[in-house]
């Protein structure tokens, strides 16, 4: 591997970003300069087609990359997890659309939501676009935002397709046309900036917006994988980035602490002793699985062939198993500190709190595990989420 590989460069900004975490919080968003060096380092092109001069990364290599940025501040690498992620839509549009949004600007950065909380009304050339979204996570530093939206008439009533089902569409709307909102106060994730936008009546025109869960990616290997899914394989590796911090502070601290009426340090009890090796298993084994689940579907990926449900079914459960298990590991460190970990100089607190917000996102939900069981047990199940 090269010096400057992502990944190396990943780990030259980790230290300078982790040093900054409680700014980051205060802030509420991720400051402009780091951003910047996140740009320039290429970390928001990783999942960009080469013909376009992205990286086109294996997804191991991206959800590497966005844990090495989560064991230093949680809330910058879910910015930088939403960027990247998003930017798998660059195999999805069409390709003058593709080349017009993520070719023509080296360092640009895509973000938004794909939950349909707009509304696109048919016009000449093109749809418009109302509506407000939440969870805009990285919105103050992106180009270009999705706006999950469904597709009405003039009168406002939902359009369906032949099965009559509402049509879903992704818009993908320029920053110029939306007004970002100042409702992101929150106990976790406080700097990731996920605030809300709105827009009203923006014109988006034709090609500039996908059906989802109709279109089908234009190119094969990594954007063979489904864009939720890839979402969700992104959450689960800030989780992971989260809980190896905590391990990470937690050792340090419990070599150093001395608990009242005690004459030895932290690290001479046994149940921090116990509590520190079933927190390593938790990580390890969900690392673990989350890889075998990847590399086996990348393998089916990169051969030009598209994953099967059983690779999807795996990719969510080893997802949700990573992000519960990475939940579990901070609690188990974060309650073998004692009250040290309620001080704000101590960043224990800060991880606490970041992946309790994690774990609370729709693609890490506890509900992946009866979608699991279902199918492993033989049952009619409805598989389209995946």
């Amino acid at each position: 591997m090269s010096h400057n590989s992502p990944l190396d460069r990943a780990r030259e900004l980790a230290a300078g970003i982790r040093a900054r975490g409680d700014e980051i919080e205060e802030a509420r968003r991720v400051p402009a300069d780091i951003i910047d060096d996140l740009r320039e380092a290429g970390l928001f092109r990783l999942c960009i087609p080469k013909a376009h001069g992205g990286n086109e990364a294996p997804p191991l290599e991206t959800l590497h990359i966005i844990e090495e940025i989560a064991r230093a501040d949680g809330s910058t690498a879910w910015v930088l997890m939403v960027g990247s992620t998003t930017a798998l839509l660059s195999g999805y549009f069409p390709d003058e659309w593709a080349k017009r949004i993520y070719a023509a600007d080296p360092n640009v950065i895509s973000a938004g939501v794909t939950a349909p909380n707009g509304r696109a009304r048919r016009v000449d050339g093109g749809i418009e676009v109302t509506g407000q979204w939440q969870w805009g996570s990285g919105c103050h530093h992106a180009d270009w935002l999705v706006a999950g939206s469904l597709l009405v008439d003039d009168s406002g009533e939902l359009l369906r397709d032949g099965n009559g089902a509402p049509q879903h569409l992704l818009p993908m709307l320029t920053a110029d046309q939306v007004e970002i909102l100042d409702t992101w106060y929150v106990h976790g994730m406080a700097g990731s900036g996920s605030t809300d936008f709105k827009t009203e009546g923006a014109f988006v025109p034709e090609g500039r917006w996908l059906r989802f869960g109709v279109d089908r990616p234009r190119l094969k290997g990594l954007y063979q994988f489904p864009l939720l899914g890839f979402l969700g394989l992104g959450v689960c590796s800030v989780s992971l980035g989260l809980a190896r911090r905590a391990i990470d502070e937690f050792v340090a601290m419990a070599d150093t602490k001395v608990p009242v009426a005690s004459s030895r340090t932290l690290a001479h009890r046994g149940y921090v002793q116990s509590s520190l090796a079933e927190a390593e298993a938790a990580v390890r084994s969900a690392r673990a699985l989350l890889k075998e689940s990847v590399e086996s579907a990348w393998t089916t990926a990169a051969a030009g062939e598209p994953l099967t449900i059983d690779h999807r079914l795996q990719l969510r459960l080893a997802t949700t198993n990573a992000s519960r298990q990475s939940a579990k590991a901070v609690d188990l460190m974060y309650n073998a500190a004692g009250g040290t970990s309620v001080y704000d100089r101590y960043p224990l607190g800060r991880i606490f709190r970041d992946m309790h917000v994690a774990t609370q996102h729709i693609m890490v939900a506890p509900p992946t595990y009866e979608l699991v069981g279902r199918v492993l047990l033989g049952l009619d199940t409805d598989v389209s989420s995946l």
